[in-house]
């Protein structure tokens, strides 16, 4: 049995978005269109999100030709060329589709994207943990300004007053800026230049500093634990900085026979593969961490099978297990505490990023403060020697 098409064709929208080309193939009925920001046919300055028939059948032998007629009108518009063929084109106006077409479209891309596709339950994750929230926040507030259930359009102006609604400083505006930048793409809405700078605020802002755990403190908060199951995982996570869910899901084989005894993060995880040294590495034995060489069930009875649960349940199960047993911080502090020390014994950024899973970008960004004292202190130590010799 052949591919079906409408794979194909999804497959052939990846690829465009991958080398940065914002026109899309969609399929109206049994025609191929394009869709996406083209010239306005009024002659007015700007790009707008509209269609253009191409009178291509939905067919393989089609694709192939819409292919090379988007990468001729996108090259036509990057160079102020194109221009509308005649009335007989049929040519639809994307902005009349509305807010509730736009969020089904939306969601039916973020399912689509092959790099999801192949892991279903960390799509299913992400899309619960860390979409849904923020577009559910878009309808709630699109209703309380229109009073109507999502008859209107999508437009930045609407997706700035969602951000705003968000902190400053705060993780969840960074996330929420982070999804409506990837809807308004989609939708080739044209945010503000300083959205990014609008949206930062990932991690732990200024009151939140003195708040995480000191070594000492993550040792005897070990001890309020009765529980050695809980114990052993939260040995796992100082040791590592492991994201809650990401402690269910390592591999340990070797463990015991590594004298580094890295930890292999499973790529089932939300941000898939990648291996983690520990900081500090005497906590392997304190908290006798490698007898999970020899048999993983030790660790807390969580149910695993992602094909009834959810990494975010998941992940769920520990952050209550830490409230009942009344620790004084969260799973998340261990993590912060992790990267401090990463940070502290000068470990590259680029490094520690790839072992927490997360870009650069975010690590920098969450963790600016030490990040920046650490290589002034550097500066400092390097001019002091300088002018020493």
């Amino acid at each position: 049995m052949g591919v079906p098409f409408a794979a194909t064709l999804a497959q052939s929208n990846s690829a465009l978005r991958c080398t940065g080309i914002r026109l899309r193939l969609e399929q109206r009925g049994q025609l191929l269109c394009l869709r996406g920001p083209l010239p306005q046919r009024s002659g007015a300055e700007g790009l707008r999100v509209q269609r253009l028939s191409l009178g291509l059948s939905a067919n393989q032998a089609g694709l192939v030709l819409a292919l090379k007629q988007l990468h001729q009108v996108q090259m036509e518009v990057n160079q102020g060329l194109f221009q509308w063929p005649s009335s007989s084109i049929d040519v639809v106006n994307v902005d009349n589709s509305s807010l509730h077409s736009q969020l089904q479209r939306f969601e039916e891309w973020f399912f689509n994207d092959p790099r999801r596709r192949r892991n279903p339950a960390g799509a299913r994750t992400t899309w619960t943990a860390a979409y849904r929230p923020y577009l559910n926040r878009l309808k709630t507030t699109f209703e309380e300004i229109s009073k109507t259930p999502f008859k209107e359009k999508l437009s930045a102006k609407l997706l700035e007053q969602v951000l705003e609604t968000y902190p400053l400083a705060s993780r969840a505006r960074q996330q929420c800026g982070t999804v409506l930048a990837v809807l308004a793409r989609e939708e080739g809405i044209s945010l503000p230049p300083d959205w990014s700078e609008r949206a930062a605020g990932y991690g732990l802002h200024q009151a939140q500093f003195r708040e995480l755990p000191s070594d000492s403190q993550i040792l005897k908060g070990f001890e309020l634990i009765p529980n050695p199951r809980w114990r052993l995982a939260y040995g796992l996570m100082a040791t590592y900085g492991l994201r809650n869910h990401e402690l269910f899901f390592c591999d340990f084989s070797g463990f015991d026979q590594d004298p580094a005894a890295v930890v292999r993060v499973l790529p089932t995880t939300k941000t898939g593969e990648h291996q983690v040294w520990p900081f500090q590495p005497n906590w392997v034995e304190h908290f006798n961490l490698r007898q999970l060489a020899t048999d993983s069930s030790l660790l807390p009875l969580v149910a695993t099978d992602l094909r009834r649960t959810t990494l975010q349940q998941v992940g769920r199960r520990v952050a209550e297990q830490f409230r009942r047993y009344q620790l004084p911080f969260t799973p998340y502090d261990l993590r912060h505490a992790w990267a401090l020390r990463t940070i502290h014994v000068g470990l590259p950024d680029t490094v520690a990023a790839r072992m927490m899973g997360h870009s650069v970008a975010i690590h920098t960004r969450t963790y600016h403060h030490w990040i920046t004292r650490r290589d002034q202190q550097m500066a400092v130590d390097a001019a002091l020697a300088r002018r020493s010799a």
